[in-house]
């Protein structure tokens, strides 16, 4: 199997520690180098400038998804020219009654070339098995949903 690290770090800027006041602004750190500058949501007192976790979350599951679909595709022996995935999370209580991230769409946009080309059947299938085999679809509780 494989680890995987990431480094967030966070220094308090303000002269005070109040909820209302404190900041939110952090930094994640990875290990080739790449850093992300990251914060709370705006409606949590975040700066919307910076990526939240929950965005980040959303990308990390679009991410897997694309990845786990190429790598299915390629298997398959059809080209793919190009991905694009607007994925949208919503944030909603969960059956306990605590706020998560219930439900995660996908609105992925492919374009293929080649003689091989699936058809709409086919790509559902690709869809299907990676959400099946996506790392972060099987660590989350969220529902997931491809959508045209």
């Amino acid at each position: 199997m494989s680890s995987h690290q990431a480094t967030i770090q966070w220094q308090r800027q303000t002269d005070d520690f109040a909820y209302d006041t404190y900041n939110r602004e952090h930094t994640i750190q990875f290990p080739n180098g790449q850093q992300l500058n990251a914060s709370a949501a705006p409606e949590y007192l975040g700066n919307e400038a910076c990526v939240d976790p929950e965005e980040s979350l959303i990308a990390a599951l679009s991410s897997c998804h694309m990845l786990t679909f190429l790598a299915i595709a390629a298997k398959k022996r059809y080209t793919v020219d190009s991905y694009v995935d607007a994925a949208t999370g919503f944030l909603d209580k969960n059956d306990a009654g605590k706020f998560a991230i219930t439900r995660i769409e996908l609105h992925p946009t492919i374009v293929f070339s080649g003689e091989r080309q699936p058809d709409a059947e086919g790509i559902a299938a690709i869809h299907e098995k990676a959400h099946e085999h996506c790392f972060i679809a099987n660590s989350i509780t969220a529902e997931v949903v491809v959508l045209p």
